[in-house]
Formats: C-alpha cells, sequence, structure tokens
C-alpha cells in the first residue's frame, strides 16, 4: 500500500472471539476496508500462518492490512504497516502505516509526536471486550479527536448504529462487524 492512499472509514480487528468468522467478513465488504490482525492467543508458527492465510483474503479484495507486532515482523510478513501503543511504534520505515492507540489525552500527545498515520481512540461506549472499563462517550471522544493531527479511528463499542449516532465517518470494531450483526456494503 502507498502511504500517500486515503485510509479506509472501516476497519475490522481480530481476535479470538472473532476468528472463526474473519473469512467470511473479509469477503462479505464491497469497500474496501482495513483489517487489524492481533492473533495474540497463538503461538508464533501459528499466528504466522493465520495471518498468510487471511492475508491473500485481504489482498484478493484490496483491504488494508496491517499487524499488531513490530515494523521488522510487519516487513517480513508483508503488511502495510503496524498497530500498538504510540512508544510502541518505532520509527517509520519502509512506507509502512503506524497506527496508534490512545484511550486518553495523554495518548493522543504520544500519538502526535510520533507522526502516526492514524489513531485508534477508545473505548467509546460499553464493549465486550472491556465490559467494565469507563467509557469516553461521544462528547469526550470528540473533544479528544480534536487533538488529533491525524486521522482518528473510533474504538469501542462500535456498530453502524453507534458509529451514526457518534456521526464519525471513520470507525473500528471487533464485533460489530464481524458478528454478523452489520453488513457494510457502500
Amino acid at each position: 500500500m502507498r502511504t500517500d492512499q486515503p485510509l479506509p472509514d472501516l476497519w475490522l480487528l481480530s481476535d479470538e472471539r472473532n476468528d472463526h468468522l474473519l473469512e467470511r467478513a473479509l469477503g462479505s465488504f464491497a469497500v474496501r476496508i482495513a483489517f487489524v490482525f492481533r492473533h495474540y492467543h497463538l503461538a508464533p508458527q501459528e499466528r504466522l500462518a493465520r495471518f498468510v492465510q487471511l492475508s491473500r483474503l485481504c489482498r484478493a479484495r484490496r483491504h488494508l492490512v496491517i499487524l499488531a507486532d513490530s515494523a521488522l515482523t510487519a516487513k517480513e510478513w508483508g503488511a502495510d504497516g503496524i498497530y500498538g501503543a504510540p512508544l510502541a511504534l518505532t520509527p517509520r520505515r519502509g512506507g509502512l502505516l503506524r497506527v496508534a492507540t490512545a484511550h486518553d489525552l495523554h495518548e493522543i500527545a504520544q500519538a502526535n509526536r510520533i507522526g502516526a498515520d492514524a489513531v485508534m481512540l477508545s473505548p467509546v461506549f460499553p464493549t465486550r471486550s472491556h465490559p467494565d472499563a469507563a467509557t469516553l462517550g461521544p462528547l469526550r471522544f470528540r473533544l479528544l479527536a480534536r487533538r488529533a493531527r491525524m486521522p482518528v479511528i473510533a474504538l469501542g463499542g462500535m456498530n453502524r448504529r453507534h458509529a451514526a449516532r457518534l456521526r464519525w465517518p471513520r470507525w473500528a470494531a471487533v464485533d460489530g462487524l464481524a458478528m454478523g450483526r452489520t453488513r457494510p456494503h457502500s
């Protein structure tokens, strides 16, 4: 992926809960999305094999492929970018996109300092991943998003209904896109 291409509006994150649905979900999008491969639950060789399998499907659909790992691993595996906490993201390497995670103003400032290409700000709404976590809500999300110098991707309890409520075009989900509750085609 060339870094001058616009970022997709929809982002799908993998995890152990949605693994069995990923082929169907990734194949169902008529629009280009970004897929963040996490799969922390797998042993290294299994993780690589699953990444190869899913990235082939993504490439066939022209989806962006982001890896939650180091820049070195992302280059070796053929990912378009890396995903993680701002301080874990290494300096730009070979055109890899850097997608930072943030939960507060301090982490937004870190993402700004390192020049991240995008930041996932969460949790906006209650989420199954972290059911007891305090949420940002729409107002605090917008206030924090204004401080970012890069595109902001809403994460946490996101689905089509919550994205419309938030009135935010760029959003990511673990369950909200993979679990069959939404089927974005436009």
